[in-house]
């Protein structure tokens, strides 16, 4: 009954969408790929929502319920019934009442399984899409026969975009870059690599003059022969970098120049559990990635706290990655051997990680280094314990592992949490 109720609603919710869309004639902003969407999604909302009226996905919202619902201008109403009969009444007002609506429309759309996206293309005609990253082994595979299929999947939005529109693609990936062939629209690049248009250099950590703690991200953009120094606070990954390039991509797409889009770029606040920096207990740093984990994503956090300057240890602190399918166990063993040589502590929760721990140990990571967990909350309690001043805690695992518990129990303010932390709303705490 449930699902059914789900489905109607969906259902509904999509229907007054496109009414909104053929009334309003809002211009849209697609953003979709297999890593980085929501970062891009907000990277590019910092850029433009300063020179034009423009509405973003609120968090992750990029399902079938998800576009809709930013389309509308209302939150998820969980499960509540009468929320979502005001979510269907505000939208329905929308169609017989004129009112202020935004002129750009900022939406990250995602695939949880097959046909997911083709059918939100069938009645989204985006007039700027964003392909941000592809993976071997994508997130949420499992519902997938192979990664060709996910990139099929996701290229039913480039088939979308509107005759006039640009295509906005990450040239550093293989995958995404071939959608350049399978369209007549104009396009632009971006990447770290020379074959981009709009291209990031001399990327680096950047540490406080007072405390040297990490404390963001620099690098310079260069497009059409100018160059300009940007600068990310609060965040690391390059991941953070590539989402920027796109934002900075976007702007010059809708006739932003380079100075006036990294300005706007200033405003970038990363969203939470993306590698954010947060204070944590005994003047360490927790590298908070906890929003959701693929290998991709893993690979590149590790890589991150690899290369990153400690003053004691580096502890990775790692989650099941769930939703790989077949690809479960290579994939954990792969991360294990990384680990072993990204971190002086492993602490790993769940069952599908102990591969990943006692893959770190064959590959010389010293066993009693390396901690195991059936809980978040029984790792998180336990590090509160052991961490020492100057440590760098990573925290990353998928949703599901809710490795945020992690965080909250390390992090030197735990009143904050609901500002800082993913998943902080009644639903999730309530799980």
């Amino acid at each position: 009954m449930k699902d059914i109720l789900k489905k109607i609603i969906a259902k509904i919710l999509e229907l007054e969408a496109r009414a909104i869309l053929k009334k309003y004639q809002p211009r849209v902003i697609a953003v979709t790929g297999s890593v980085g969407k929501t970062s891009t999604k907000d990277a590019i909302y910092s850029v433009i929502s300063k020179s034009f009226y423009a509405r973003k996905s609120e968090k992750s919202f990029n399902s079938d319920i998800g576009v809709p619902l930013t389309i509308l201008g209302v939150s998820n109403a969980w499960s509540n019934p009468l929320k979502w009969l005001e979510n269907i009444w505000r939208g329905f007002s929308l169609i017989i009442i004129k009112k202020a609506y935004p002129e750009w429309l900022v939406l990250e759309v995602g695939a949880d399984r097959p046909g997911d996206i083709k059918k939100i293309a069938e009645w989204l005609k985006p007039n700027v899409v964003v392909v941000t990253k592809f993976a071997n082994v994508p997130v949420h595979i499992e519902y997938f026969k192979s990664k060709d299929e996910v990139v099929a999947e996701k290229g039913n939005l480039v088939q979308a975009l509107k005759h006039d529109g640009t295509l906005i693609l990450n040239s550093d990936d293989v995958d995404v870059f071939s959608f350049k062939n399978k369209t007549v629209n104009s396009i632009l690049t971006y990447g770290l690599l020379g074959n981009a248009e709009v291209r990031a250099t001399n990327y680096s950590i950047y540490y406080s003059e007072i405390d040297n703690e990490p404390f963001g991200v620099h690098f310079k953009v260069e497009y059409s022969g100018n160059c300009l120094p940007v600068k990310i606070i609060g965040t690391l990954g390059v991941n953070n970098i590539y989402a920027a390039l796109a934002a900075l991509a976007v702007g010059i797409s809708l006739g932003l120049n380079l100075v006036e889009a990294t300005e706007n770029l200033s405003r970038f606040v990363p969203p939470k559990g993306r590698m954010n920096l947060i204070k944590g207990l005994k003047k360490t740093t927790i590298i908070d990635d906890t929003y959701n984990s693929s290998p991709v994503a893993l690979h590149s956090a590790l890589e991150t706290i690899r290369g990153i300057k400690t003053k004691n240890r580096r502890i990775a602190v790692l989650g099941d990655m769930l939703e790989l399918g077949r690809h479960t166990a290579d994939q954990h063993k792969t991360a294990g051997i990384l680990a072993a040589t990204a971190c002086d502590i492993l602490v790993t929760v769940g069952l599908r990680s102990r591969v990943l721990a006692e893959s770190a140990i064959d590959a010389g990571l010293d066993e009693d280094s390396v901690l195991q967990f059936d809980s978040s909350t029984e790792a998180g309690q336990y590090l509160k314990e052991i961490i020492k001043e100057g440590d760098i805690i990573l925290v990353k695992g998928s949703q599901s592992m809710r490795m945020e518990k992690v965080v909250k129990e390390i992090m030197a303010e735990p009143s904050r949490a609901a500002e800082l932390l993913v998943r902080q709303d009644e639903e999730w705490l309530a799980r």
